[in-house]
């Protein structure tokens, strides 16, 4: 895959992890993508933030859990936006709670932390040297960022007030389009809109950005939140390789539309999905 250079406004364009122990949790990852880390710190810092590479290009990040914070692990999604300060206030004005204001983040970028309707926290980031993922949609790298909701009209609205989101349902499940994203990846990669159609792509995936799920009566006491999925070459390949370094399968590998999947969760807790490609299951419904 090419490497990312940016984003547009309303993209998904980061992710890190907070973790209890940010050096054991570099040894996971690092043993299950391949990553290679350096802490962007400065030395004497009270926390750590590794930012993970694969071929010297930005894909991840792993942290310390920050002072004052919950104690639990999980992976945090970054939206791109032209000003972290008017999205903020965007988002107060649809509805959503502010966890923490716009902060610059030394040199890289200005930030914020948001919640939803539900409580689904996410995280703004406005760049400055810091440009999002450089490496996605290849093994071991971001693939997809999935809002977990019991309310989707209600999501429909917020997200759509603060960035311009809109839904799509397909066979695959439903899905957050953006208007022009495709535009923009046709232009940055001629001929992906051909490409695309030619694999059966339904109508408008082009413009996707986001998937949404709704959270099942089984999962009632579980909170709305943001989930993260990285691509992988092998999915039981990549689910042996987690109970090998203290991971735990939590479901799969199955069979879903597009692809083949395994619900994780690494040793401190945090939950992602592994998804291998399979274009043989783009006739399976969500």
């Amino acid at each position: 895959m090419a490497e990312r250079d940016g984003y547009i406004p309303g993209v998904p364009c980061w992710i890190d992890t907070s973790q209890s122990d940010a050096d054991a949790a570099c040894a996971f990852y690092g043993g299950l993508f391949g990553w290679e880390f350096e802490d962007a710190m400065p030395p004497g810092s009270p926390g750590k933030y590794f930012i993970g590479r694969i071929r010297g290009g930005d894909v991840a990040a792993v942290g310390s859990i920050p002072e004052g914070a919950p104690a639990a692990a999980m992976w945090d999604t970054y939206i791109w936006v032209d000003s972290a300060d008017e999205t903020v206030a965007k988002a107060r004005a649809a509805g959503g709670g502010v966890m923490t204001e716009a902060v610059d983040v030394a040199d890289a970028g200005r930030m914020a932390v948001l919640t939803d309707l539900e409580g689904a926290a996410f995280r703004l980031w406005q760049p400055a040297n810091h440009k999002g993922a450089q490496v996605v949609n290849e093994h071991g790298s971001l693939n997809f960022n999935t809002l977990l909701t019991r309310d989707p009209d209600a999501a429909e609205a917020f997200y759509g007030a603060v960035f311009g989101w809109q839904r799509l349902t397909i066979p695959a499940g439903v899905m957050w389009t953006l208007p022009g994203y495709g535009d923009h990846l046709e232009e940055n990669t001629p001929g992906l809109r051909e490409q695309m159609a030619q694999m059966g792509a339904p109508p408008g995936f082009i413009d996707v950005v986001a998937a949404l799920n709704l959270i099942g009566a089984a999962d009632a006491e579980r909170p709305a939140r943001w989930s993260v999925t990285f691509a992988v070459n092998d999915v039981a390949a990549t689910a042996a390789k987690v109970r090998e370094l203290g991971g735990k399968v939590v479901s799969g590998p199955f069979d879903a539309p597009w692809a083949r999947l395994a619900v994780i969760n690494d040793p401190q807790g945090a939950s992602f999905i592994a998804s291998q490609f399979v274009p043989e299951n783009k006739d399976l419904t969500a």
